[in-house]
């Protein structure tokens, strides 16, 4: 039977020591989230199309490796980027009412959406959908999974308190509840919305609502 000697270099300290990354291999959290601010920035600033990878890292001060080492393309950086808007969605509102819900839900929406760099990025990412499958799917899941979480919450608040029926159109009511201010934000994209719009949509659509 041959023994095997066991050095210092076997020891199970050394052996982690030997598997530990280097400095080197670690991707380091503030550079990621230097590139993903700059995702934003150049989005808005010369559109999809037009974006690069080394604009980006030009504009996050990182190198283009930096990029690549997270991401394998532009498609694949903003991709990741849309996708992770479906997961951190809005705070589901809880006013005690149908129509304080609706009214606090569109406060927040409506700012978010008026923003500047979302009112570029939004539309362009739309335009660049209808060419790209892969960023329509990604448009899709962000836009409607983020307000079917907060619709779905605001709905099951108001048939617990007994405002609306308990076997209400879920897909319905999400329309009814996203569709108008994504219309007048996104789409038509007019001036400044006017003085008690919100809270005027907000008592039609509690309305509504109620009505189905």
């Amino acid at each position: 039977m041959l023994v095997r000697m066991t050095t210092n270099a076997d020891t199970p300290q050394a052996q982690r020591r030997r598997r530990a990354p280097a400095g080197a291999a670690v991707l380091r959290e503030d550079v990621t989230e230097a590139i993903r601010a700059a995702v934003f920035e150049e989005l808005a600033a010369v559109g999809y199309a037009r974006m690069s990878i080394e604009g980006i890292a030009r504009r996050a001060g990182v190198g283009k490796t930096a990029v690549y080492r997270r991401w394998r393309s532009k498609l694949h950086l903003v991709l990741d980027l849309v996708s992770a808007v479906a997961v951190q969605g809005l705070p589901v509102p809880d006013t005690g009412s149908l129509e304080g819900d609706l009214r606090l839900l569109y406060e927040l929406t409506s700012r978010a959406l008026r923003h500047p760099v979302a009112g570029q990025i939004i539309p362009d990412l739309q335009a660049e959908a209808a060419r790209n499958p892969e960023i329509a799917e990604a448009m899709q899941k962000a836009l409607r999974e983020g307000q079917q979480s907060v619709a779905s919450g605001i709905v099951a608040a108001a048939a617990a308190r007994g405002e609306i029926g308990e076997g209400i159109d879920q897909d319905l009511a999400l329309d009814l509840i996203s569709g108008p201010l994504y219309w007048r934000a996104v789409v038509v994209r007019g001036p400044k919305l006017p003085k008690g719009y919100l809270a005027g949509l907000a008592r039609a659509t509690a309305g509504a609502l109620k009505a189905l």
